[in-house]
């Protein structure tokens, strides 16, 4: 009788998963199928002039943006987080699809506590109050993969954060990965021009390793290791407890949001400084030797904590270790090389080496060194580190109009995928210090950039120097004299612009 009635049980969960699966399926092939005939009759729309038809794509793009958004709330799991990362994509993608995902960014889902039980029983075989003497019901934080939840450590009574990922994405995550490489090379098929197959490419590569809690968890020793080793006092991040694949027990270390200006400034927190921190923590994992590269340094993964008694008198805390990285040293080589040629507003020099880094040809480049900087290719001519203009800012967006961003588009599908997450980096780092609103410009962060790809280009020559021989032999001693000086005139530079930061701040300037 029990067996009858397990057969069916197990029925009645396949049947009642083989209907939800058809659901999330229909919702997905039904608004690609309205979306791709929208824009159809949008761009074969017999407009009387070029105003009416940018009135009628904009209504196109609105209508899409919203039925999409649509499937992304009712799908959930990894749509949310696809939809997210859409959201950020303002480089890549029209206003009205970005600003409609924009509320996604705060609809992360809550786990129920009894199916965050049920997942530690199954995973672990023991009980949370085993592992635990205080479990916090309500969690503290929630993402699209994962919810953190205040507890404390039984065994040490150590006050922990735990981090859980929501059940339900074990269920859908292979059907949802399926649906939206589907989705992606369908669009490539109706619009081949906009071939935007790299996103659901580089999602299939990253989602697996970012689902992997005992991964994140080595991830996040790696990192804390490496940087014991550098010297960088204010970088903090919370020691690994205890991992599995779908719990992380970590530290409980918290702080404020990078952007909270209140609280920095409340705190006599320096937002110039918080913001060279920030840049010699990324630009080390970037050109440092065998460093980790941390690949979503937004402002939720990031904070700030008040340490009086210390110099600077704030620690920045780094969470979430999923998503990681390894720069291959020719490659990094190359691409310190490519950002001192930028530094130096030395064109020949930027195309050689954005064809080493990432094949770019030269049709490319300008296109390809405006994604890099964030910046207007016409200033990188003159001066990356002279400040962004309100013009400059309305050139790309009209660039983007113009054409460019089919160039874009068909560009970063040819890039390698470490290049693509280099650029994200980028694009997250450039976006914190923005938000800092610093007093100080982008011309500090550039010299900090600078010291980090010239320490990389001397490396690089000394290891050449060794493989031929004694650094006292005559040719050698040349070039480790010109390599040295090269380094050397950039750390000076540095060194004396950040006396002048501090002489400003001793006066009140």
């Amino acid at each position: 009788m029990g067996g009858v009635l397990g057969g069916t049980f197990a029925f009645a969960e396949d049947v009642k998963h083989g209907y939800a699966a058809a659901q999330r399926t229909g919702r997905v092939l039904s608004t690609l199928g309205l979306c791709i005939n929208d824009y159809r009759v949008a761009l074969n729309h017999d407009a009387a002039d070029e105003n009416e038809r940018s009135i009628i794509l904009k209504q196109c793009h609105k209508r899409c943006a919203e039925r999409t958004l649509r499937v992304l709330e009712k799908n959930g799991s990894i749509f949310i987080k696809l939809g997210q990362h859409l959201s950020s994509m303002n480089y890549l993608l029209p206003l009205e699809w970005t600003t409609t995902f924009i509320p996604l960014q705060d609809k992360c889902p809550v786990s129920a506590f009894e199916s965050i039980e049920e997942m530690f029983e199954t995973d672990t075989g023991r009980s949370m109050g085993e592992l635990f003497s205080a479990f916090d019901r309500h969690p503290i934080g929630a993402a699209s993969l994962a919810q953190v939840h205040r507890a404390v450590w039984r065994e040490s009574g150590q006050e922990v954060a735990v981090k859980v990922q929501h059940p339900a994405l074990e269920e859908w995550v292979p059907l949802d990965l399926a649906l939206t490489r589907f989705t992606f090379s369908t669009l490539k098929r109706f619009f081949p021009e906009y071939d935007l197959e790299w996103l659901s490419a580089e999602m299939e590569a990253s989602l697996p390793q970012e689902l992997d809690f005992a991964q994140e968890g080595d991830n996040a020793r790696r990192a804390k290791q490496y940087f014991r080793h550098v010297d960088e006092p204010a970088l903090l991040i919370p020691g690994v407890i205890w991992s599995r694949r779908r719990i992380l027990v970590m530290e409980y270390i918290v702080g404020r949001r990078p952007d909270d200006l209140e609280y920095l400034d409340s705190n006599g927190i320096d937002r110039d400084e918080v913001s060279a921190t920030l840049a010699r923590v990324f630009n080390e994992m970037i050109f440092g030797d065998d460093a980790p590269l941390h690949c979503d340094p937004h402002g939720g993964n990031i904070a700030i904590r008040k340490h009086a008694g210390k110099t600077p008198n704030f620690d920045v805390v780094l969470y979430d270790h999923g998503l990681y990285r390894d720069i291959p040293a020719e490659l990094r080589r190359s691409y310190a090389k490519l950002w001192l040629a930028v530094i130096d507003a030395d064109e020949a020099r930027m195309r050689m080496y954005a064809r080493e880094v990432a094949g770019i040809t030269d049709e490319q480049f300008p296109l390809f060194a405006s994604a890099i900087t964030g910046r207007d290719y016409r200033v990188l001519t003159k001066s990356v580190a002279l400040p962004r203009s309100e013009r400059e800012r309305e050139d790309i967006s009209e660039a983007m109009g113009d054409g460019m961003l089919q160039q874009l588009v068909q560009m970063l599908g040819q890039v390698p995928r470490i290049i693509l997450l280099i650029l994200k980096t980028n694009d997250l780092t450039r976006s914190l210090d923005e938000n800092l609103h610093t007093r100080q410009g982008p011309e500090r962060t550039f010299l900090i950039l600078a010291r980090y790809c010239a320490r990389t280009v001397f490396r690089e020559q000394m290891a050449l120097i060794r493989e031929r021989g004694s650094v006292l032999r005559p040719r050698n001693l040349v070039r480790f004299v010109a390599a040295w000086a090269a380094y050397a005139r950039i750390g000076l530079k540095l060194s004396a612009y950040e006396w002048y930061v501090r002489w400003r701040r001793a006066v009140g300037w």
